[in-house]
């Protein structure tokens, strides 16, 4: 099944984050990710929740997000973002599809 990462990004040092923005596509896809929303303009209809930079990429399953969120590969990356900005991130598991 489906599962979504959902993440609220507030950046700190856009010329590091830069780096990242640059390197982390590819290695999403490499893993399956699929991004659906990256930084778009959002709007709020309810409540006091105001993203900075939302983005939400699209996994075949809960666990390829784990994999590439807990991989050797995306450590080096993890730590420029954690340098550059305030995050929250979540996964979420969709839901199945119906006929």
């Amino acid at each position: 099944m489906a599962a979504y990462l959902i993440v609220d990004i507030s950046v700190r040092d856009e010329q590091t984050y830069a780096g990242y923005r640059a390197r982390v596509s590819d290695q999403i896809r490499e893993y399956g990710g699929e991004y659906l929303v990256r930084g778009g303009k959002a709007e709020r209809l309810e409540g006091d929740w105001n993203p900075k930079r939302l983005v939400v990429v699209r996994f075949e399953s809960m666990e390829a997000a784990r994999k590439w969120w807990g991989s050797e590969d995306y450590a080096e990356l993890k730590a420029i973002r954690r340098a550059s900005t305030d995050t929250n991130m979540i996964v979420v598991e969709g839901v199945a599809h119906q006929a």
